[in-house]
C-alpha cells in the first residue's frame, strides 16, 4: 500500500504552475520556444534570465494575457486557454509596470478591482483590511495613485494581486526601479506570503533569487537552460559566474 522502508510514501506536491512546451512566435521570430517547467504547491521559484530573454512573454502566457503559438499553460491544473475563468480565479498577477489609474486612490482602485473579481461586500471589506495592512497602504489610502512614489504604486499593484486571496502569485520584476529600502520591503512581503502561496517571480537580479527563492528556472534566448534549486545554481559558490555561463551557453 505505497510503503517505503515501513512508512507511507510521501505524495508529491501538486503542480500549481505548469508550462508545457510553450512557444510564442511573431512571424519568424521566436520570443520563447519549447519552454517547459513545473512549480509545485508552496514553492517560491525565481524565473531568472537576462533582459529580453523571454521572462515577461512566458508570464503573459501563464496568466492568459497572451495566447501561445504552441504548447499549454496550466494553473492549478486548469488549462489557461480553455479554462480561462477557472485559471484566472487562482492567479494574482503583478505585471511589470502594471497599469494603475493615476486619478484613482488606492481605496477606490482596490474597491473597483474587488467588485470586478466578484467579491461580495462583506468579503471585500475583509480583504481590503487585509491587503491594506499587509502592503502598508494606510498612510496613502486616500491619495491619488498618480502622486504616489514608485514604491507605493508597487505596493498598490501587489495589493490588487492579493485581493481575492489567490493560491498562485505571478510577479513580473516586482522590485524593478525601487530604491534599496523599497526593495527590502517588497522582499519581506514576498517572504511573508510564501507559507500559503505558490509564487513565481521573474527577475534578473541574483540577490533577489538568494533572498526569496528556493528554486530557479533560468531562461536565455527564449529557452530554458537551467531548472533546479538555488543551492544547485550556486554549487560553485559563484552565482554570477553561473549566470554568465548559462547565458553564453544559450547564445
Amino acid at each position: 500500500m505505497g510503503l517505503v522502508n515501513g512508512n507511507m510514501s510521501e505524495q508529491k506536491p501538486r503542480a500549481m504552475i505548469e508550462a508545457l512546451q510553450l512557444s510564442k512566435f511573431y512571424g519568424p521570430f521566436a520570443a520563447i520556444q519549447n519552454v517547459s517547467f513545473k512549480i509545485p504547491s508552496g514553492q517560491v521559484a525565481a524565473f531568472l534570465g537576462p533582459n529580453g530573454a523571454g521572462k515577461s512573454t512566458t508570464m503573459k502566457l501563464l496568466t492568459g494575457f497572451l495566447a501561445p503559438t504552441q504548447g499549454t499553460a496550466k494553473i492549478g491544473g486548469h488549462d489557461v486557454l480553455n479554462e480561462r475563468m477557472a485559471a484566472a480565479k487562482m492567479i494574482g498577477y503583478l505585471p511589470e509596470n502594471g497599469p494603475l489609474y493615476a486619478e484613482m486612490t488606492p481605496q477606490s482602485f482596490l474597491k473597483y478591482m474587488g467588485e470586478a473579481r466578484g467579491l461580495n461586500s462583506s468579503k471585500l471589506r475583509d480583504r481590503l483590511d487585509f491587503v491594506v495592512e499587509k502592503c502598508a497602504l494606510a498612510g496613502v489610502y486616500g491619495k491619488a495613485i498618480g502622486k504616489l512614489s514608485k514604491g507605493y504604486r508597487q505596493r498598490v499593484g501587489m495589493a490588487q494581486a492579493l485581493l481575492h486571496d489567490p493560491p498562485v502569485l505571478i510577479l513580473d520584476e516586482p522590485t524593478a526601479g525601487l530604491d534599496p529600502n523599497q526593495i527590502h520591503q517588497v522582499r519581506e512581503l514576498i517572504a511573508s506570503l510564501k507559507q500559503n502561496k505558490t509564487i513565481l517571480l521573474s527577475t534578473h537580479i541574483l540577490q533577489e533569487v538568494q533572498a526569496v527563492a528556493s528554486h530557479v528556472v533560468f531562461i536565455s534566448e527564449g529557452r530554458i537552460v537551467f531548472d533546479g534549486t538555488v543551492d544547485e545554481m550556486n554549487a560553485s559558490g559563484d552565482m554570477e559566474q553561473k549566470f554568465r555561463e548559462l547565458t553564453s551557453s544559450a547564445a
